[in-house]
């Protein structure tokens, strides 16, 4: 699986994933503006369905890559998740032929919470977007650390 996002246009829309086991949320951005959306949490119950929503996503908004966020310790070391959203990444790749680059998600969730309450959104009300607005984060890290490499 390519992991390197140097080799990636200059333009194009990007689709970013917050795996989870219930649930995955899902973000746009573009590499030209910068600028990272939440669009949805995916909250089919079988991969297949999961799958089939993504497929659909793809054919939406035809990214030219994908970013996976990778969960971590605080230290960096691997977490249980790891290995799942590694797995995920590699079934992106394999299934939909674009390049993923896994991305560092320690304290995205936290960061979502955050903002959501910020927005007004609190407790169970938040459950819906958090997953969503976590992959916004996770695309922004992205977007915002290839900036800073150009």
């Amino acid at each position: 699986m390519p992991d390197s996002a140097g080799t990636w246009p200059r333009r194009g829309s990007i689709l970013a994933f917050d795996f989870g086991l219930a649930r995955i949320g899902v973000a746009i951005g573009e590499l030209e503006s910068g600028t990272a959306h939440a669009i949805e949490t995916i909250a089919e119950e079988t991969g297949n369905a999961r799958f089939a929503r993504i497929a659909a996503l793809l054919d939406e908004w035809r990214p030219v890559g994908l970013v996976v966020g990778l969960p971590s310790l605080p230290d960096g070391g691997e977490h249980d998740m790891s290995r799942r959203c590694r797995r995920f990444a590699n079934q992106l790749h394999g299934r939909f032929g674009l390049p993923v680059q896994l991305v560092d998600e320690r304290y995205s969730s936290l960061a979502a919470e955050h903002d959501l309450a910020a927005g007004g959104h609190h407790g169970r009300a938040a459950k819906p977007r958090l997953d969503a607005a976590a992959a916004r984060i996770i695309l922004q890290q992205f977007l915002d650390a290839r900036a800073h490499a150009d």
